[in-house]
């Protein structure tokens, strides 16, 4: 693995995202409170064919218990649906000692620090990327697809692989090459995007079994 590919925890290349998660530190020690590292599979990097990338971590999510996706609403949909596809096996209990196994996939984020409001800033999107998102792409040597969640994700991603957006703009539901790899875009699976029906689970899924038919078994 690229020492580069994961922050250290006490990353400061965003000072406004570096005193939020210190402010955290002081209030609310026992939790994770750093960046969040990519949750890949335990036979390892060469194991990937599937990189979903997330826009970030939720601060009672992710940033409290240092795995993606781990922690609130959206895990649930996520790893359900990765369990249904055969890219994790086990039981999501939304706790990173749940046992929950990836097998050819494997989780990160666009920004690996928790954004105030959920909101990175355009420099914030750009430091991690050229810092961090660029490496863990390339980290799997044998990487086919991304699965891409909400458009900041699927921007982000796609101008780490060196694609202009124009070539492969964000729509969800779309798959579109760039390159090597093939790009499938979702709206992103937070429980704002489903309670007011931009998202439904019937959608979600749908995006992942593309990915799973492309891939094969």
């Amino acid at each position: 693995m690229s020492l580069t590919a994961e922050p250290p925890k006490d990353c400061a290349h965003c000072p406004r995202l570096n005193g939020f998660i210190a402010d955290w530190r002081a209030r609310e020690p026992d939790w994770f409170n750093g960046p969040v590292p990519t949750f890949i599979p335990a036979s390892g990097e060469e194991a990937v064919r599937l990189l979903v990338v997330g826009l970030a971590p939720g601060l009672r999510g992710a940033n409290r218990t240092g795995r993606p996706f781990t922690g609130d609403f959206a895990g649930t949909l996520l790893y359900e649906t990765l369990i249904r596809f055969g890219f994790a096996r086990g039981t999501f209990d939304a706790r990173p000692d749940d046992g929950l196994e990836l097998v050819d996939a494997a989780v990160t984020n666009a920004v690996r620090c928790v954004p105030p409001e959920n909101k990175p800033v355009g420099q914030e999107i750009r430091t991690c990327r050229e810092t961090f998102l660029v490496p863990t792409l390339a980290r799997f040597s044998n990487l086919r697809a991304v699965v891409t969640l909400g458009r900041i994700a699927h921007d982000s991603t796609v101008r780490a692989l060196g694609q202009k957006l124009k070539d492969v703009p964000f729509a969800h539901g779309a798959a579109q090459d760039a390159d090597s790899i093939r790009v499938f875009s979702s709206y992103h699976c937070s429980r704002y995007n489903t309670n007011t029906g931009v998202l439904t689970e019937a959608m979600f899924v749908e995006v992942f079994r593309a990915a799973r038919d492309f891939l094969g078994e």
